[in-house]
């Protein structure tokens, strides 16, 4: 499983409204310079997180995005979900009822491998993410 450019690319915007949190609102331009994403691109993913009620938009020349909860209230699972949908190991695990299912030798092990991902998806807020690159930075300067 791979995650689309919307998961890589919104999580790591996110993350910068994340890093600018309680410093006011942070502008398109400055995050798509940063990440070498598309402006119009991160329209679109803003638009999702928007509607899910993760970021808000403030308008006017010193506008921008920031988030509308606190980094420890927002989990990369949600942002994720927001962006790519449900995440999964395989199809057939999302299908209500699969004909084989009985003779399935690996059904259990998509449904252990997908119950692993949300379970790590859904333990890490964007506030731990800043913590875990706090600890690199100060490691990388030792």
């Amino acid at each position: 499983m791979i995650l689309s450019t919307k998961g890589r690319y919104g999580l790591k915007a996110i993350f910068e409204l994340a890093l600018n949190y309680g410093s006011g609102p942070v502008s398109l331009k400055k995050i798509s310079d940063k990440y070498n994403i598309s402006e119009s691109y991160l329209e679109q993913l803003f638009a999702k997180l928007r509607k899910s009620g993760y970021i808000d938009t403030v308008r006017g020349p010193q506008g921008g995005y920031m988030l509308a909860k606190r980094p420890d209230e927002i989990t990369v699972g949600m942002v994720l979900r927001t962006l790519e949908g449900d995440i999964t190991a395989s199809e057939c695990i999302n299908k209500e009822i699969c004909a084989r299912e009985s003779i399935c030798a690996t059904r259990g092990i998509f449904e252990k491998i997908e119950n692993s991902i949300n379970n790590v998806i859904d333990s890490i807020t964007l506030d731990d993410m800043q913590a875990d690159q706090k600890n690199i930075l100060t490691e990388e300067n030792k």
